[in-house]
């Protein structure tokens, strides 16, 4: 199989056959190669997770185990009130 890579690449590949690492640019390109076919991997498994993860919260809103998006921001706007108003005391007691 012939490849064609822009000149960049192409010194890329010598770079690394140079450096000691890779013995051949075969070596190198079955790494790239290899790496790819991991990073695409990790991709579809975490696709798989995200999608797995929406169908639990459709399941749960489906049996009307959901919270009101406004009820939680409230809820957490309400946390940062309190952590800054301890903030202040601490500094204000020191």
């Amino acid at each position: 199989m012939n490849i064609s890579l822009t000149p960049e690449l192409e010194q890329l590949v010598k770079d690394k056959v140079s450096s000691g690492k890779y013995n051949s640019v075969t070596e190198v390109m079955g790494e790239a190669l290899r790496l790819l076919e991991e990073r695409d991997r990790i991709r579809d498994q975490r696709l798989a997770e995200l999608k797995a993860k929406i169908q639990e919260g459709i399941e749960a809103s489906e049996r009307g185990e959901v919270i009101d998006g406004e009820e939680v921001f409230a809820e957490i706007e309400e946390d940062i009130r309190r952590a800054e108003a301890q903030m202040q005391q601490a500094e204000a007691a020191k």
